[in-house]
């Protein structure tokens, strides 16, 4: 969807936007429409249950004498409450609520905005990026799809009273939103498309925005010792690859901040394997790593001026006489043994391999890992929140603030010596589960630490978050790409000079 801004004069045709604050109080512009409307918007709104709160819409069809097709009328909640995530998301259910029209172009009419401690050219930009992040859909596939059940609005236009501001605002805002779209795609696309080596080349392709791409495979692997993350793959007839990601945007002797991604293209438990029922939502298991993707690409686009490193293990978890066994030994690329008991929890093998292969060789400051690592965390947080585990406090508190300001949210959980104890294994180093059923996500996290060392690190269980079943205000139902904007804001907040 095509996002401009013009000067805050009425258009012609289309459709008009107006916003309201709680209590049926106008913005300027909102009440100049009523003026021209002869009072007859304040005699829509008073005779509806429409009070302006920032989940209220309300749509009305134009009178004779304004030359649009119709006024979408949104609720703005409070001028207190209007954050850049209530703008955003303020942005996103105008999207939503025009994607049913027929009209192919609207006009959002709202150029001053009475939010805290935002001006009024910065609120328009959240707003617009709150609109064009609720804008992607994923049809492709829909062939028989009519035209006319398809989105069909195709631009979104903004008043406001200084354009180039606006759009200085709003820039790298909408390059987030590509980040966030790549990410979207690619844990979107059925597993047949996104496999390890098709991955692989689609992170390729962002050498072309300045983005540094190696790709191992597994005989560069297996030189490496990586046989934990080899074991995962060597069921499936698709090869096991590494990608790794740098953007150098800051300076030479800044150590670079290091995000690691979970990359199982499909998981179908492998010899352990899961229930049928649902298994096809197992395509998104590479979402951690899709998260990556995403990052690193908004990061070229708006140049972001801080040094970091994304890591992909791919990887496809399929059972076939060459599988991985439970009770099997592997030896990892850190020279730890590892029992394997459940081959269905094969994440923490992906990641153990890549956050030792990434501390070994970029030494970073600190490491973030993103994987849909368990289920047992839905079970505690449902789709609420992701659960954040570190072996750093004020890592945590950065991540857990910027987690606030997106809406992305996070939820910390503990780590400690019991839970240590109980993925010690009678025969190898470790076993790649606990013991029992209880506390799966924090021996899933007490696994990854085992391949850190003194490195700072927080490890973002996104198993609940990474697809939705219900719309969103800033989504519909489908791919999140939860991590994306969180992370681009912990890097601008902490990191970017």
């Amino acid at each position: 969807m095509k996002i401009s801004f013009a000067e805050p004069i009425l258009p012609r045709e289309g459709i008009l936007v107006v916003g309201v604050y709680f209590g049926k109080t106008f913005t300027p512009q909102t009440e100049e429409v009523n003026t021209l409307m002869g009072g007859g918007l304040q005699r829509a709104i008073d005779a509806s249950l429409f009070k302006g709160k920032k989940e209220e819409s309300l749509t009305i069809l134009a009178p004779h004498g304004l030359e649009m097709s119709q006024v979408l009328v949104i609720g703005l909640g409070r001028p207190s409450e209007l954050s850049a995530l209530a703008l955003e998301e303020i942005g996103g259910r105008i999207t939503a609520a025009l994607s049913n029209s027929r009209d192919k172009d609207a006009y959002v009419y709202m150029s001053q905005i009475d939010a805290m401690n935002i001006n009024s050219e910065q609120a328009i930009a959240y707003v617009a990026s709150g609109a064009l992040l609720r804008s992607w859909r994923f049809d492709e596939y829909q062939t028989k799809k009519k035209k006319e059940e398809k989105q069909n609005l195709k631009s979104l236009t903004f008043a406001c009273e200084d354009i180039k501001n606006a759009k200085e605002a709003f820039d790298p805002l909408a390059k987030i939103a590509e980040g966030v779209f790549i990410t979207r795609e690619v844990v979107s696309q059925p597993p047949n498309v996104v496999y390890p080596e098709s991955l692989a080349k689609i992170a390729q392709e962002l050498s072309s925005v300045g983005v540094k791409v190696e790709v191992l495979g597994e005989e560069a692997m297996q030189k490496l010792g990586m046989n934990a993350l080899l074991g995962v793959g060597q069921g499936s007839i698709r090869e096991s690859q590494l990608v790794v990601l740098q953007w150098n945007g800051g300076s030479k002797d800044q150590a670079p901040i290091a995000v690691v991604g979970k990359g199982v293209t499909f998981d179908t438990g492998g010899i352990s394997i899961k229930p049928a029922g649902n298994m096809d939502e197992m395509k998104y298991d590479m979402a951690g790593s899709g998260v990556v993707l995403g990052l690193m690409k908004s990061l070229a686009l708006r140049k972001a001026n801080v040094n970091v490193v994304g890591i992909m293990g791919l990887t496809e978890n399929m059972p076939s006489g060459s599988a991985q066994r439970p009770g099997d030994i592997v030896m990892s690329m850190s020279g730890q043994t590892i029992e394997i008991l459940n081959t269905d929890a094969e994440g923490r093998l992906v990641l153990g391999d890549a956050l030792w292969y990434t501390q070994d060789r970029f030494k970073p400051q600190l490491m973030i890992d993103l994987a849909t690592l368990t289920g047992a965390i839905t079970v505690a947080l449902g789709s609420e929140y992701a659960g954040l585990f570190s072996n750093n406090d004020a890592l945590s508190k950065k991540l857990t603030k910027s987690s606030e300001m997106t809406g992305e949210k996070l939820w910390r959980f503990p780590l400690g010596k019991a839970y240590d104890r109980d993925i010690d294994s009678d025969v190898a180093d470790m076993k790649n589960i606990g013991s029992g059923r209880g506390a799966g996500s924090i021996t899933a996290a007490q696994f990854l630490q085992r391949f850190v060392n003194d490195v700072p690190w927080a490890h973002l269980d996104i198993a609940g978050v990474a697809w939705e079943k219900k719309d969103r205000p800033l989504m519909a139902k489908g791919a999140t790409a939860f991590g994306v904007r969180l992370l681009n804001h912990f890097l601008q907040q902490n990191y970017e000079g």
